[in-house]
C-alpha cells in the first residue's frame, strides 16, 4: 500500500471531523450551552453566597482560564481513547492498525484535526463566559507557545487513557476520575506556590503550561521564558511517555490476540 504524505493525511483527516462536525450540529450546540450553563450556574452560586459586595477581580479572571483550558484537555484526553472505543464497537479497530501509517503517529494527527474543529466550539464557550461575567482576557500574541506545551501534555496522557483503553477497551469510570481530578490540577494556581510546592508542580503534567496562561491572560504580566523552557520540557516528557506507553500497549495487545475484540 503507497503511503500518503503526512500533510495529506492530515487535511483528509480534518475534512472527515468537519463533516461530522457539520452533521450533528445539536451535539455542537448541546455541549455549548452544557458547558457554559455549569461554569455560569457556579458562578451565580458563588456570588450568592458571598452577597452583592463579592469582588474576585483578577481572580475570577485565572478562573475562567482554568475553565476554559480544562474543557479543551478534556477534549483532547478523551478523543483518542474515544476513537479506539467506537473502532472496536463498529469492528473496524484492526484495519486501523493495519494502516500504512504507524498507529501513534495515526491517531495524533486525527486527534490534532479534530481538535482544530474543537476549538470553535471551546472558542464560543469562551466569549459566552465572558459576556456573562463581563471579565474579558487578555490575548496576547505569545500565548500560543504555552498553549502549545499544554497541547503537548494533554495528548501525552491522551495515549496514556488510550493505552489503558486498547488494553481494557470500557474504562468510563475512570474518564470521571481523570476529569474531575485535571480540573482541581489546571485550576489550581501553582505558580503562585513557593519553596517545595513550586519544584513538584514543575512535575505535575501541564501545570506549568496553565499557569503562564494565567498570567498572560489575566494577569496580564509578561512571558517569562524560563518559565516557558520548563513549561515545554514538561509537556515533552509526557508526550514522549503517552507515546511510548502506547506502543507497549499496542504490542501487548497484539500478543494476546485482543485488538480485534470488545
Amino acid at each position: 500500500m503507497p503511503k500518503l504524505p503526512t500533510l495529506e493525511l492530515f487535511f483528509a483527516e480534518f475534512r472527515r471531523s468537519w463533516i461530522q462536525f457539520r452533521r450533528y450540529p445539536a451535539e455542537a450546540i448541546g455541549g455549548i450551552f452544557i458547558i457554559t450553563s455549569v461554569f455560569y450556574g457556579l458562578f451565580l452560586s458563588a456570588q450568592y453566597v458571598a452577597g452583592p459586595g463579592l469582588s474576585l477581580g483578577d481572580r475570577l479572571d485565572s478562573i475562567i482560564v482554568g475553565y476554559i483550558l480544562w474543557t479543551m484537555v478534556t477534549f483532547i484526553l478523551f478523543d483518542i481513547s474515544g476513537t479506539l472505543q467506537r473502532e472496536a464497537q463498529t469492528g473496524t479497530l484492526e484495519q486501523l492498525f493495519l494502516a500504512a501509517f504507524s498507529t501513534p503517529r495515526l491517531f495524533f494527527i486525527r486527534a490534532v484535526a479534530s481538535l482544530m474543529i474543537q476549538m470553535i466550539l471551546i472558542v464560543t464557550i469562551l466569549g459566552l463566559i465572558m459576556l456573562l461575567t463581563s471579565r474579558f482576557l487578555a490575548f496576547p500574541i505569545v500565548l500560543f507557545l504555552p498553549l502549545l506545551s499544554m497541547i503537548f501534555g494533554a495528548y501525552g496522557l491522551a495515549f496514556i487513557i488510550g493505552s489503558l483503553t486498547l488494553l481494557f477497551k470500557r474504562i468510563q469510570q475512570l474518564f470521571a476520575v481523570v476529569q474531575f481530578s485535571l480540573l482541581f490540577l489546571i485550576s489550581t494556581p501553582t505558580e503562585e506556590w513557593e519553596g517545595t510546592g513550586k519544584l513538584i508542580s514543575y512535575f505535575l503534567p501541564m501545570t506549568p503550561g496553565a499557569g503562564l496562561l494565567r498570567d498572560l491572560m489575566a494577569r496580564q504580566i509578561d512571558l517569562s521564558w524560563d518559565r516557558l523552557a520548563i513549561a515545554f520540557l514538561n509537556g515533552g516528557v509526557y508526550f514522549t511517555i503517552g507515546i511510548l506507553i502506547f506502543r507497549w500497549a499496542e504490542r501487548r495487545t497484539k500478543q494476546q490476540g485482543k485488538l480485534s475484540g470488545y
